[in-house]
């Protein structure tokens, strides 16, 4: 039985009740599962523990376990085991503690060096005993597969809606979810206008640099959304830079195209577009009117295509004119 691996010497030290959830939104709706880890404090007072040497660590609520360099409760909970001071480790499973193998092995290796026991809420488990060791490796192994399978799961289901054109992320600067979550031009008439004027600005010019100086000549702003934590999504207006306008002017939505993955997030940069979704032409209105928006006529930055028109050479030549009138 479990028991028998419980010795007075283990009851002389500390039991430990590691709580945690991975998201703040899960501490506050799961609270079945936080309850159950909780209650973990009394399986410890069942197997010889008393009160008084119970303790539980739950400081790492609301955050991920696929790393412990952000969970102090989990560094503090390996050094105490470290230290010798505790007896007993109570989890609700192995992927409480950890979704990442290395801390996973890491704490059973320093629980075996102090004569630590792992426990959940059907056995105890000795790291020191051949079997429990491999049982508890293969439990982590499958904690940390749970992970990497929950997050394809999620990444193919993003994938699959962005190819119906489903997929809401936020819009650009002129665009609005209308009541039936399609896209509708933005109601602020000052914002569709000034955006148009940049599309009208650029046919005439063609050069970027001209735009700009076409805006602050006319003493006009330009629309942005806030993207920091605080006001994020709010309207703000900012003098005219080399950046906007071309941002503006590739940006394929306001074409009337809906694009989705032109850029990879993979760890902590973002890094160069690994695919694009453009599903069947789109019913959202454009900001270019009937004369489609130049960011139909230019490649987009990194590879978004140019569209093909029987004008191309003849806008290539006119371009090609007004930079060098440019640099005159």
């Amino acid at each position: 039985m479990s028991t028998v691996k419980i010795l007075n010497r283990h009851c002389e030290r500390l039991a430990y009740v590691y709580v945690r959830q991975s998201t703040p939104w899960q501490v506050i709706e799961h609270r079945e599962s936080t309850e159950r880890q909780y209650d973990l404090r009394d399986r410890a007072l069942e197997l010889g523990w008393p009160a008084s040497r119970v303790e539980v660590i739950d400081e790492d609520q609301g955050r991920s376990g696929k790393t412990a360099a952000h969970r102090s409760g989990f560094q503090r909970l390996v050094t105490e085991v470290g230290l010798g001071r505790v007896g007993i480790v109570l989890m609700l499973e192995a992927s409480r503690l950890a979704r990442n193998n290395s801390d996973w092995r890491r704490l059973i290796e320093i629980c075996g060096l102090a004569g630590t026991l792992i426990a959940d809420e059907g056995a105890v488990y000795n790291p020191r005993e051949p079997n429990d060791r491999l049982l508890l490796g293969v439990k982590g192994t499958l904690s940390e597969a749970e992970l990497f399978t929950l997050r394809t799961r999620l990444y193919e289901g993003r994938w699959n809606k962005a190819r119906k054109g489903l997929l809401q992320f936020p819009l650009p600067v002129g665009f609005v979810y209308g009541a039936d979550g399609g896209w509708e031009l933005d109601p602020d008439a000052q914002v569709r206008e000034r955006l148009k004027y940049v599309s009208a600005s650029f046919r005439r010019h063609l050069v970027v640099r001209r735009v700009v100086r076409d805006l602050k000549l006319n003493g006009l702003n330009l629309p942005v959304s806030v993207v920091s934590r605080e006001g994020y999504g709010s309207l703000v207006w900012k003098t005219p830079s080399m950046s906007a306008v071309v941002r503006t002017l590739h940006n394929p939505a306001y074409a009337g195209a809906y694009v989705f993955g032109k850029w990879d997030y993979s760890g902590d940069h973002r890094s160069a577009r690994t695919g694009k979704v453009i599903p069947p032409p789109t019913s959202h209105d454009t900001m270019a009117g009937e004369d489609r928006c130049p960011s139909s006529r230019i490649s987009e930055l990194g590879g978004v295509r140019e569209e093909q028109g029987t004008d191309a050479p003849e806008l290539a030549q006119r371009r090609g004119d007004a930079r060098r009138g440019a640099g005159r």
